[in-house]
């Protein structure tokens, strides 16, 4: 069998390489992700570069690549980079290098970095975070954590942090220094690099599945340079903050511009130790509004005694003086009554007396005395008045009396 017309995978590599070699004589400018960064023992770096769909939330890879910075010129570039940007290259940074393309026979496709542009990190993490923002405000979410109520009370607090993070304890020492019940409870998450958002999101997940146990939720950690906290300008994390069912508030640790996270929660602060103070400024403010309304409920209370008091004076006064008025008016009474009583008594004996007058004037007109005076005389025989001529016939000594005496008699017949 006659063999096919070919070229060996030597041929066809040195080939690849040629058209390579002529087609990039010059170093060109790639934009790329860093998707994994090594500096071996012998000072050479090496990444993996990577490009992301665009229109993927997930950023799904859509082209890869090897690169290197020789040992020559890694320290420069290195240290020029994290000047400029205030971050050390590491993964899940956008960067814009100048790269000299090389192909290898046995290692293939390869990319050696001279230069990296700073500007360009910067200027990308600025337009994702106007990109973001302009995302959540079409959405109509901007506002969305702003709009809720923050308890009066904050004291149940779910914290988001890394539990050896500085910041977090920073916080915790500043909150406790007033002596408050605070109830804390860490969700522990990554608060840097590729992870960081995904871990973040995963930890607000896990509280607003017990929402109904927590006041609030705070977000903290240390401070870092623009690019160390780029997670926070991402829009997965900024769309979960905004429409978080609990107020947030966030103590992230910024220098200079706020995070998109800072703008969409509740309440941003700069950095973990400020949002400490100030839910201690706010307790303490409360706590002073607690004291002035017992002093202002002690004072009310006294005067409304003191009013009680008065009144209860005023009646007892009132019922004094009408109690006066009563006595004055049941003796003003007693006495017309009195004085009535004895006309009536007076005009009672007065008429008794003159029924008594002519009952004696009668019983007077009808003595004996008066029946004598009017020449009438009694007879008596042995001391008894004889009242019928019978009687007189028995007797012969008799005594008559007359109105001016008596004197003896004796019948002859």
């Amino acid at each position: 069998m006659a063999t096919r017309p070919h070229i060996t995978l030597l041929e066809l590599q040195r080939k690849v390489k040629l058209t390579l070699n002529e087609g990039f004589a010059l170093p060109v400018w790639v934009s790329a992700e860093i998707a994994d960064l090594k500096v071996n023992y012998s000072g050479h770096c090496y990444l993996e570069l990577i490009e992301k769909e665009l229109k993927s939330d997930n950023g799904v890879p859509v082209a890869q690549a090897r690169a290197v910075i020789w040992r020559s010129a890694y320290s420069r570039i290195a240290a020029y980079f994290e000047a400029e940007t205030g971050q050390r290259l590491a993964p899940g940074i956008r960067i814009l290098a100048q790269v000299v393309v090389n192909y290898h026979e046995l290692y293939g496709f390869s990319l050696q970095i001279t230069e990296i542009d700073s500007t360009y990190t910067l200027g990308d993490m600025e337009q994702q975070r106007r990109q973001t923002i302009e995302r959540l405000q079409a959405e109509g979410v901007w506002e969305m954590n702003h709009e809720l109520t923050l308890p009066l009370l904050v004291q149940r607090i779910a914290v988001i942090s890394s539990a050896q993070a500085a910041g977090y304890q920073d916080f915790c020492k500043e909150l406790g220094r007033n002596g408050y019940a605070y109830r804390l409870t860490l969700f522990e998450a990554v608060m840097q690099g590729m992870a960081a958002e995904e871990s973040i999101t995963e930890a607000l997940c896990a509280v607003a599945a017990r929402q109904e146990e927590f006041d609030a939720v705070i977000i903290v950690r240390g401070g870092g340079s623009t690019t160390d906290l780029n997670c926070f300008n991402a829009y997965r994390l900024s769309s979960h903050v905004a429409q978080f069912p609990l107020p947030v508030l966030t103590g992230i640790g910024h220098d200079k511009d706020q995070s998109v996270v800072d703008l969409v929660a509740h309440t941003a602060l700069k950095t973990p130790t400020a949002v400490a103070g100030w839910l201690n400024e706010r307790m303490s403010s409360i706590e002073g509004w607690l004291e002035g309304a017992a002093q202002q409920l002690h004072e009310l209370t006294i005067a409304r005694m003191r009013e009680a008091e008065l009144r209860l004076e005023q009646g007892l006064a009132e019922l004094h003086r009408m109690a006066v008025e009563r006595t004055l008016r049941e003796g003003l009474r007693l006495e017309q009554r009195e004085v009535m009583l004895r006309e009536r008594l007076v005009n009672a004996l007065r008429g008794e007396q003159q029924r008594l007058e002519k009952a004696t004037e009668a019983i007077e007109s009808r003595s004996p005395q008066r029946i004598l005076q009017l020449g009438f005389a009694v007879l008596r025989a042995e001391g008894k008045a004889l009242k019928s001529v019978r009687e007189l016939e028995k007797h012969r000594q008799l005594t008559v009396e007359l109105s001016d005496g008596t004197t003896e008699i004796t019948r002859t017949q």
